[in-house]
């Protein structure tokens, strides 16, 4: 048995639950026990309350009015972007682009940079533990430009191969985007090594930091990234929106991705002239309300502390592993010795989607499939896992409950 973290002593999860409505209900007549939170994390009373209050106080467009209500939800607005600059460390608010989430983030810089800079003969390198939207918008760019889409392989335990990594890396590379952390296995990434041999060629590196933006610390100014993005519904947050983050000098170079309202400085039927980051990229009336509770989310993750949580959330992941990976048919996919809070696995003979409506009719919420990472199922031979995975309120105890739901589930398809 693992020693205790000292996080266990420090984070009173009760009081924590409480704050998420949620969770106190039954599904199929049992107590919830949701485990999907690398889908998406359920969302505390301070960001549902902000959300409402936004609607029920100050709904109105902002930047452009200058009634009492645009000004007050300018404010709000804009209150998130600086808590996103300090959150990850950047170096200016300019640097911090609202979006949907890093679905597109990710188009926006594969549409923006991508198809500016990358020519023909060109490289972009991704890994085998990317999420398909790190996959497909790329594979546009290559197609329109006739470059070359290249893969850092993974080892059996969900590690990407370094000595691979550093022979693909050539003149020809031009841009390398990978994840920070996997959503199907966990692995987090050695990202700063990454992005440092990915300079050292001349190539510009995104980071896909949706599975990173609760459990890891971010400093974009320490990793020197170029691009950065995030989701709020991982974090805590309001779904439909994110940020983008990207160096002022890569973005000011970069043309805008929208057309629209608020992205311009002023238009002609001759010419438009571009607005000043981070407006450029930020066309039409955005996701105001969720921007503004997602702020919030940031605050609360702050506020129990980074670190803080991933120690508790660590030790519910050794719990887990541990007692998962003695029953019976289990085996284990992806065993990286770093990893934030996910347990994938599957069971001889029976299909991942099976065990997971098994385990909804008693009450356990988790993720069966591929994950969207189709070409990492293929590496394992495997159509796809179930996939546990942890967030703060979660407990040993629920724990328990989806190891003695996996118990009955074998015994009695075996």
């Amino acid at each position: 048995m693992t020693t205790a973290s000292p996080a266990l002593s420090v984070i009173d999860v009760e009081k924590i639950r409480k704050e998420f409505p949620i969770l106190h209900q039954t599904v199929n007549g049992r107590d919830l026990v949701y485990l999907d939170n690398a889908a998406t994390s359920q969302k505390p009373l301070v960001v549902i309350d902000a959300l409402t209050d936004y609607y029920k106080g100050y709904n109105a467009n902002i930047h452009r009015g200058i009634h009492t209500l645009a000004e007050k939800a300018t404010k709000a607005f804009e209150q998130t972007r600086h808590t996103a600059k300090q959150y990850i460390n950047a170096a200016s608010e300019q640097e911090i682009i609202f979006t949907r989430g890093v679905t597109e983030g990710i188009n926006l810089v594969a549409t923006s940079y991508g198809r500016t800079f990358v020519k023909e003969g060109d490289e972009i390198i991704v890994s085998e533990l990317e999420h398909h939207s790190n996959i497909v918008p790329w594979q546009f760019v290559c197609e329109e430009k006739n470059a070359t889409l290249k893969v850092i392989p993974v080892n059996d335990n969900g590690e990407l191969d370094l000595d691979t990594y550093r022979k693909l890396l050539s003149s020809k590379t031009k841009i390398v985007s990978v994840n920070h952390a996997s959503n199907s296995l966990g692995t987090i990434n050695p990202i700063k090594e990454i992005i440092r041999l990915a300079h050292e060629v001349g190539a510009v590196v995104f980071i896909d930091g949706a599975q990173a933006g609760a459990h890891l610390e971010i400093d974009v100014q320490d990793l020197d990234c170029d691009f950065y993005a995030v989701s709020a519904h991982k974090m805590y947050g309001p779904t439909g929106t994110g940020f983008l983050y990207g160096k002022k000098e890569q973005l000011e170079k970069m043309p805008p991705y929208h057309g629209g309202g608020e992205m311009i400085k002023e238009v002609t039927f001759k010419k438009t002239t571009y607005n000043d980051l981070p407006y450029k990229f930020e066309a039409g009336t955005p996701n105001i309300g969720d921007v503004v509770a997602f702020k919030y989310a940031m605050d609360f993750i702050t506020g129990l502390g980074r670190e803080t949580m991933a120690a508790y959330e660590h030790e519910l992941l050794l719990y887990a592993t541990e007692r998962v990976s003695k029953l019976k048919g289990v085996k284990l996919i992806g065993t990286a010795a770093h990893k934030v809070s996910v347990l994938s696995f599957t069971v001889d003979g029976i299909h991942p989607f099976d065990i997971g409506q098994m385990l909804d009719a008693r009450g356990i919420a988790v993720r069966t499939g591929h994950h969207c990472t189709q070409p990492l199922m293929d590496r394992y031979e495997i159509e796809g896992t179930v996939r546990a995975s942890f967030a703060i309120y979660n407990t040993k105890k629920e724990v328990d409950q989806l190891v003695e739901g996996l118990e009955r589930i074998i015994n009695f398809m075996k």
